[in-house]
């Protein structure tokens, strides 16, 4: 990919797409903010070149028309806090307002457009809306990983209209993944967890090939092991997807390595009230459902993650949100930031499990993209990365 040092930036305006869709509570307060602080080395980079820095982003759902509870003044005032330095907010991300205050910009400065997502344009890649994005700038940089899997407007579109390059973050995600993908040093090991195997049956298909075991978790798992004929009872199992689960089990190397859980956490109700016991996989109690991974597993896979020298984890490994259930998530997070193997973290859940071990500085990588980065392990390439290469 271009990079942002391959180009000559002082002085100019440049457009950066960033992902700061972050959480904010009902009196405005952006909660987590690590996409928004990994982001921050491409804009203070930019600031020392003395370019004007006008930030795109999007902020939720709105479904293209303009939502208040979806406004991205919130996060302009946290950047604020984060840089140090004001931030001036433009009410629109397109149009006259915008390209006068980009304009006024002073050398350094930085700018925060409003909600790209409140225009339908946007999602659609329509090109007019891009010219218009396009025009607040001098050079454009995508430094928003999270979005890099999808063709909008603000990732694809605006490269036909400006020399375009990849932010560090970028740079940087597509440099770890590529090398879990890529060349890993094994023993390679893969913990996929979630609720649903359609989500991620094509990130297990690719990484078949490339592990050396494959261990799965989650709701996911309950799939795979009523394919294999255990009674779920009321376990969460997609069963539209049991044939499908039934194929992939019966491939060779799902045979040699994928790793299913050997006993759950089985409850009588989706409550932190709810009994609970610990039982083999085909033995859970009638009207009860499996809720997280039992003890055995917990061991077993430790034992598979002990000598590993790349990790790569995404997903939860019970109802994580749950502290009665999150025993076996917390047991296997501490387990990676205990490991001294090449490790990469994605999905909200992973992430957050990673940050109650208070590991986050023993893992290699931590993600910002969690579609991106499942469709990036899936083998496919991402638009938004694809318009950077000329590929």
């Amino acid at each position: 990919m271009t990079a942002l040092t391959d180009l000559d930036l002082k002085g100019k305006r440049v457009l950066v797409r960033v992902d700061f869709n972050v959480p904010i509570d009902d009196n405005c307060h952006v909660g987590d903010d690590t996409r928004m602080r990994e982001s921050l080395p491409t804009i203070n980079y930019l600031r020392k070149q003395g370019c004007k820095v006008v930030l795109m982003s999007h902020l939720g759902r709105p479904k293209g028309s303009y939502n208040a509870k979806y406004s991205l003044a919130p996060v302009a005032k946290h950047l604020q806090t984060l840089l140090g330095e004001d931030v001036v907010f433009s009410p629109d991300c397109i149009g006259r307002e915008a390209e006068q205050m980009t304009s006024e910009l002073k050398a350094g400065q930085v700018m925060l457009l409003e909600n790209l997502r409140f225009y339908p344009m946007e999602e659609n890649n329509d090109k007019e809306f891009a010219h218009k994005l396009a025009r607040l700038a001098d050079v454009y940089v995508n430094d928003a990983f999270g979005t890099a899997h999808r063709a909008h407007a603000s990732t694809v579109g605006v490269t036909a209209f400006l020399p375009s390059c990849a932010g560090f973050l970028m740079e940087k995600e597509i440099a770890n993944l590529s090398r879990v993908t890529n060349a890993p040093e094994h023993p390679f090991v893969a913990i996929i967890g979630g609720a649903k195997v359609s989500d991620k049956y094509s990130v297990i298909e690719n990484l078949l090939g490339k592990v050396d075991k494959l261990l799965i978790g989650g709701g996911m798992a309950n799939t795979f092991l009523a394919a294999m004929g255990d009674i779920m009872q009321k376990s969460l199992v997609e069963h539209d997807k049991v044939e499908l689960a039934r194929k992939m089990l019966e491939m060779p190397l799902a045979k040699e390595k994928l790793v299913l859980p050997v006993d759950l956490v089985a409850a009588d109700g989706f409550s932190n009230d709810a009994k609970v016991r610990v039982v083999p996989t085909y033995a859970i109690p009638d009207d009860w459902m499996a809720l997280d991974i039992g003890t055995e597993t917990i061991e077993l896979f430790k034992e598979h993650l002990k000598d590993a020298k790349t990790i790569i984890w995404n997903g939860p490994l019970g109802v994580f949100e749950m502290d009665k259930f999150s025993h076996g998530t917390m047991e296997i997070a501490q387990a990676v930031a205990d490991s001294e193997a090449f490790s990469v973290i994605g999905g909200g859940d992973s992430l957050a499990a990673i940050g109650r071990c208070n590991a986050k500085n023993k893992i290699s990588h931590l993600s910002t993209g969690g579609g991106a980065s499942l469709e990036f392990l899936s083998g496919k390439i991402l638009p938004g990365v694809a318009v950077l290469t000329g590929k």
